[in-house]
């Protein structure tokens, strides 16, 4: 029997006739997406389901869909999706993260003329029969200051068309390379150097834990007075009722919005403003993107379901169905070797260093490395897949290197990510035991034997005594319970580790109080994906 996927949301005809061509059954009902009980009443009768941003697959939608396999969406954002609940039900979650970034970059450029020239008031008034050629002065984009917050896909695309409007650029980005932003000709910057000297800002992040409310209150007060700010990223980004103060008191020149803490915005502190020009989430909407984010969701989608293949998937590896069985532990262990550096690193990577040393150097390193990449890169860029984020590394100018050598240790296998920054250089290794669960065996070069865990703690201190019993207190009396508890030194009186499993996240004033004693230098929470 032919699988079967239903189209719940707007896709072209040509995007539906690939299924076809593919041997996919195809239900074509592009408004069912809006009728929740009648999607829930049929979701179950199929094997994949394509959306676009109307259907929302929900916990409970999801729970329903006793025969899906996959769901399929058309554009990059999966915030319409639970994902978690997906996972739990074994259904793939795919997206197409570049079919829509030129269109995307375009919309905040058009939005950035629009603010120059007041453009859409201007037309209003003019329509309206009045003549106010003198109330409606604008600035120049040329030889003006942008600066741009978050250098990826869509950010690196804005560079380039903001350069070819000759702007001076400025790029925020903490994975974007020295050397990659001289390729692109524009100047790496701190968020604070930013914020002072860009005429416009415009945003180009996802959002994550780290960037949400980046133009907060108190950044805004950092920016330069007369800054005009663009935001077609997420809304959320930009603490919109502190730009609407900074607005009416003269500070900020002006604003472009396509995207709102709360969508469909009916209603924001932004609205009503002068030279605020607002747009319902018109990014990724010209035609040439909707084609070709429904063509790649739809091949995707049946390359799964007839041939087993995976390709920018959120929650799965890209292995074959003969690979699986040997590659998931070592698959989730890249994952957490990545996710820990990358929730320790904060300024720029310059280069990655992975060393497979043993049975690991002999296994598909291409899906391992690109597990630990998306490690790497997911806390600040949460929807990367295991696709995508290999691009993304080399988009950024990241210099990624793999070693492979037989086995050295007393180890079978294990993995060493090493990663260069331009301030300093971090090392992590681990290997799969017996029981199938990732272990830390090396930090910093300091040797241990560590569970991973959901909730965690790296501490970095000098070795003194006290310490164990310092931080046992400390947690015990913030009310943290302590799964696990292991340490290692390079010497004694010299440098030292501790990783401790806890079984509940870290509150801001636990942490305080560790870093304030005086041999500790860093205290980091960290969370993994476990089973």
């Amino acid at each position: 029997m032919a699988p079967r996927v239903l189209v719940s949301d707007e896709l072209s005809e040509t995007a539906v006739q690939i299924f076809r061509d593919r041997g996919v059954e195809v239900d074509f009902q592009p408004k069912l997406g809006k009728d929740k009980e009648k999607l829930a009443e049929i979701i179950g009768n199929y094997d994949g389901l394509a959306i676009r941003s109307a259907t929302k697959a929900t916990e409970k939608l999801i729970a329903a869909a006793t025969n899906l396999k996959v769901i399929g969406r058309a554009g990059i954002g999966v915030d319409n999706v639970d994902i978690p609940a997906a996972s739990k039900r074994g259904i793939i979650v795919m997206n197409t993260p570049f079919g829509n970034s030129i269109t995307t970059a375009e919309h905040a450029i058009a939005l950035m003329f629009a603010v120059a020239r007041q453009i859409p008031a201007a037309d209003a008034s003019t329509q309206a029969g009045k003549w106010e050629k003198s109330k409606f002065m604008g600035v120049e984009i040329t030889g003006k200051t942008l600066g741009v917050i978050g250098a990826g896909n869509i950010g690196s695309i804005v560079c380039a068309r903001a350069l070819g409007l000759k702007m001076h650029v400025l790029a925020f980005d903490p994975f974007l390379s020295k050397e990659r932003a001289e390729e692109m000709g524009v100047t790496k910057v701190e968020l604070d150097e930013l914020l002072a000297k860009a005429d416009f800002i415009t945003l180009h992040v996802p959002m994550t834990d780290k960037t949400r409310g980046i133009l907060s209150r108190e950044a805004l007060a950092k920016t330069k007075p007369g800054v005009r700010i663009i935001n077609c990223a997420r809304g959320g980004l930009v603490d919109e009722a502190a730009l609407a103060d900074a607005i009416k008191s003269g500070h900020v020149a002006g604003a472009g919005f396509d995207v709102f803490e709360v969508e469909p915005a009916t209603e924001s502190p932004l609205f009503g403003l002068p030279n605020v020009v607002c747009t319902p989430h018109l990014g990724a909407s010209t035609t040439e993107a909707q084609e070709n984010v429904a063509l790649q969701v739809a091949e995707q989608m049946s390359d799964y379901l007839i041939k087993g293949a995976v390709s920018n998937a959120i929650n799965m590896p890209s292995i074959t169905a003969e690979e699986a069985p040997i590659l998931k532990p070592f698959i989730k262990l890249a994952d957490v070797l990545g996710a820990f550096v990358g929730q320790v690193t904060e300024s720029a990577i310059k280069e990655i260093e992975i060393l497979y040393d043993g049975q690991t150097a002999t296994m598909n390193t291409k899906a391992l490395t690109s597990a630990l990449l998306a490690g790497l890169i997911r806390p600040q860029v949460s929807d990367v897949n295991m696709v995508s984020a290999p691009v993304m590394i080399k988009e950024k100018g990241i210099v990624l290197s793999e070693v492979k050598r037989d086995k050295t240790g007393v180890y079978d296998g294990y993995i060493k990510l090493t990663v260069t920054t331009e301030n300093q250089t971090r090392s992590i290794a681990g290997t799969v035991f017996s029981d199938g669960k990732p272990r830390f065996i090396q930090i910093k070069g300091i040797n241990m034997d560590a569970d991973v865990g959901q909730n965690m703690i790296y501490i970095s201190n000098t070795d003194v005594p006290g310490m164990i019993g310092f931080m046992g207190t400390t947690l015990g009396e913030g009310g943290v319970n302590i799964a696990n508890f292991q340490l290692g030194r390079d010497k004694q009186g010299g440098d030292a580790i501790a990783l401790l499993y806890v079984d509940e996240p870290i509150k801001q004033e636990v942490l305080d109080k560790l870093i304030a004693h005086s041999a500790i230098r860093h205290a980091k929470p960290l969370v993994f994906a476990v089973d």
